[in-house]
């Protein structure tokens, strides 16, 4: 999996590539806590490059977002391809989260 950060405004956009599941889950908790505990409130996750999320990478974005609630800040995410929205919507979480097809509709909702 490959991770990379970048700031656009105030939003610390999360990109991230490969898989997203037990072996990699780990990974992306401890680069999004880095944020949160660094003072991160709106945090956006680009997933254009996530080609399968497993449980465990639902559950991660899970955790972030109920962290960063409790500071008041925002998760969004966005650019789900086919496969993963498919996971999203079998388990329900995009009723959850807020998703988006672009960055840019992503960023006008923070």
């Amino acid at each position: 999996m490959d991770i990379s950060t970048r700031k656009r405004g105030g939003v610390n956009v999360v990109s991230l590539s490969g898989s997203l599941d037990t072996n990699t889950s780990s990974q992306a908790e401890a680069r999004l806590q880095k944020l949160i505990d660094g003072g991160s409130l709106k945090i956006l996750i680009d997933l254009t490059g996530i080609d399968y999320i497993s449980s465990a990478g639902l559950r991660i974005l899970l955790v972030v977002s109920k962290r960063l609630g409790k500071s008041g800040g925002k998760l969004r995410l966005c650019s789900l391809n086919e496969t993963v929205q498919e996971v999203f919507d079998i388990s329900g979480f995009s009723m959850i989260f807020d998703l988006f097809e672009s960055e840019d509709q992503a960023m006008m909702d923070f």
